[in-house]
């Protein structure tokens, strides 16, 4: 079994590594604001950062505050949000958060967890999102392709995504919370992807148990294969 300091130290050189590989990775999701950061990671939830970003011009465009937004009628926002999927209940939560940022924030978004997870349609993933990037405060969501590729390369054996969370706060240092987290979900769409990881041309694949994954998967013996 791998000891608490191996892996701590296996875990900066996987840090280190993604630094290298994906230097200029960074959150998908367009804003402008706290705020639409804030309805942008509540869109995303079972939907592309892709459609997400097709969607939320025309929405902020029309609702530019938090007041606007509390005092929006669910149907008008339904109908621009529709296409995000489950757009009834992400409305909602869009609305009601909006209303509880005015009444008990002065209509600011918070920009701490303990005050932003008690928001409607917020977890800590969301929470995480609005604080890494829109406060520069470390925070790590862990989100389907951070999750995956923290069981693979052994960081993690929890599949709780703040279980998964607070594995990878003992390994690795707060400040590259945020920054880790972008650039696994860039190594989890290029290539380990969760039915045909490419560990032949993983440049990583040196620091990785594989955890999961077939052996019928070759295991790379370079890690220069790909440029």
């Amino acid at each position: 079994m791998e000891s608490k300091a191996r892996k701590k130290n296996r875990a900066r050189q996987i840090v280190s590594s993604l630094k290298k590989l994906y230097p200029n990775a960074h959150c998908a999701l367009k804003y402008n604001s706290p705020l639409e950061l804030l309805i942008a990671t509540i869109l995303s939830a079972q939907c592309t950062d892709a459609r997400v970003n097709m969607v939320t011009p025309a929405l902020f465009k029309r609702f530019k505050t938090a007041k606007n937004f509390a005092d929006a009628s669910q149907e008008e926002v339904e109908e621009i949000i529709r296409s995000t999927g489950f757009y009834r209940n992400k409305a909602k939560n869009i609305i009601a958060c909006c209303k509880k940022i005015v009444e008990d924030h002065g209509g600011n978004v918070p920009d701490s967890m303990d005050e932003l997870v008690p928001l409607p349609g917020v977890g800590r993933k969301t929470a995480n999102v609005v604080l890494g990037n829109a406060f520069g405060k470390p925070g790590l969501p862990v989100d389907t392709h951070v999750g995956r590729l923290s069981r693979r390369l052994g960081l993690s054996e929890n599949s709780d995504p703040v279980k998964v969370e607070y594995d990878i706060h003992e390994l690795v240092p707060a400040e590259e919370w945020t920054m880790l987290g972008h650039r696994l979900i860039e190594h989890g769409r290029q290539v380990c992807e969760s039915r045909k990881p490419d560990c032949d041309s993983c440049q990583i694949a040196d620091l990785c148990p594989r955890i999961g994954i077939s052996p019928s998967i070759p295991k790379s013996t370079s890690r220069n294969k790909k440029s």
